[in-house]
């Protein structure tokens, strides 16, 4: 490789394909966050026992998306200020183990809060 004294710039295109795997990623968890909603809300109609635990994970929800988004969001602007591809590669990579990491373990956690509230909703009254 020669070095003549110019940098390799970012293309537009790759921008822009980041640009709309970014947008689609906010709108698949969109769609998440809506279902888990509408799930959360289904729950509260249950009764007072299940109220707890629905309130337990619409706040789980809530405060999922908040975490989510914003790292997206945090992602985006690394990508947008990325001086080359290796740094975009690099960006990329940590961007989606970390994500991989994070949705493993909220899956975990709403898994368990779940299965509480299911538990919870089915003891007899006493």
């Amino acid at each position: 490789m020669i070095d003549d004294g110019r940098r390799f710039e970012i293309p537009k295109d790759m921008r822009a394909m980041a640009e709309a795997g970014f947008d689609q990623a906010r709108q698949n968890f969109e769609k998440f966050l809506a279902g888990a909603e509408a799930t959360a809300g289904s729950l509260e109609e249950r009764g007072a026992t299940v109220r707890a635990g629905a309130k337990d994970i619409g706040a789980k929800v809530l405060s999922y998306a908040e975490k989510n988004v914003q790292t997206s969001l945090d992602y985006a602007q690394s990508l947008v200020h990325a001086k080359d591809l290796p740094e975009v590669l690099k960006l990329h990579s940590e961007f989606v183990q970390g994500q991989m990491r994070s949705l493993a373990e909220q899956a975990s956690e709403m898994g368990q809060a779940i299965s509480r509230a299911a538990i919870d909703a089915t003891k007899p009254k006493t």
